[in-house]
């Protein structure tokens, strides 16, 4: 990777942890750097200034990046390098109990993470922010956890957001080895974010329509499998089928029913 000797950076921050990311990988990438605190002049011949997002706003200077960790690397490139950042940006999304999520920029994995469950939006919002470009791909398999995950991201982003709905068919491959679920279900969104889709607003995709008796009594079969004990009623694994809970919150509920019939 060429970066020309006239290309200079400055760190400007307050904050030390921003500091030692900046200053490790500039180092580790051969840039050469000005460590200046926020009062100092900023030198003629610097491009670009890193700091933390404390200090953003206080910084008067065109061409700014917050550093919050190793991965403003690209962003710091694109900008010495005088390019837009990315053509085709996407985030994607394997639906699931614990859902994949990957960052795909002009066909290159940027970030992978595996969430918690299917509300576990938070991630997704900040890779948003991060990257206000992206555009939101998701897969259609695995309803009831899609819903989930969408209702949740309609709660912050709103109904009328526009994601792309792509057919995930062969897009899990066969893994062996510890971790098997997590490697697929991460392998499985960068599939996703490869393919093409159906672009639609949240609303379109959070209907499920009504559930059907083979749906019902899959559910409380899961549900026994789970709890090792408990089979939910009916009526619970008709709100779990319908995406408005979980199937541990459903186990839950049913526990404290229980409890409360038994008191």
């Amino acid at each position: 990777m060429f970066i020309a000797s006239t290309m200079r950076v400055a760190v400007i921050t307050s904050n030390a942890r921003v500091y030692y990311l900046a200053s490790k990988v500039l180092k580790e990438y051969k840039i050469p750097f000005y460590s200046l605190r926020l009062e100092d002049k900023i030198p003629f011949d610097v491009e670009v200034v890193l700091t933390g997002e404390e200090d953003y706003n206080r910084i008067d200077f065109p061409a700014k990046v917050v550093v919050r960790n190793e991965n403003f690397i690209d962003e710091l490139l694109a900008k010495l390098e005088g390019r837009e950042r990315f053509r085709h940006i996407y985030i994607a999304v394997d639906p699931g109990e614990r859902p994949g999520v990957s960052v795909v920029a002009d066909n290159r994995v940027l970030e992978v993470y595996h969430l918690r469950n299917p509300r576990d939006v938070e991630v997704i919002l900040e890779l948003l922010g991060k990257y206000p470009k992206a555009k939101l791909k998701i897969g259609h398999g695995a309803k009831r956890q899609r819903i989930l995950m969408l209702k949740a991201l309609a709660s912050a982003l709103g109904e009328d957001y526009p994601v792309i709905l792509v057919d995930e068919k062969r897009t899990t491959p066969k893994v062996g080895g510890v971790d098997v679920s997590q490697v697929q279900d991460i392998i499985a969104s960068i599939n996703i974010a490869l393919r093409d889709g159906r672009e639609v607003k949240i609303r379109e995709l959070m209907e499920s329509g009504e559930p059907t008796r083979g749906e019902i009594e899959h559910i409380k079969k899961k549900s026994r499998e789970l709890s090792g004990t408990i089979t939910i009623s009916s009526a619970l694994a008709e709100e779990v089928a319908r995406g408005n809970l979980t199937l541990e919150e459903a186990v839950e509920a049913h526990k404290k029913k229980i409890k409360g019939v038994e008191r």
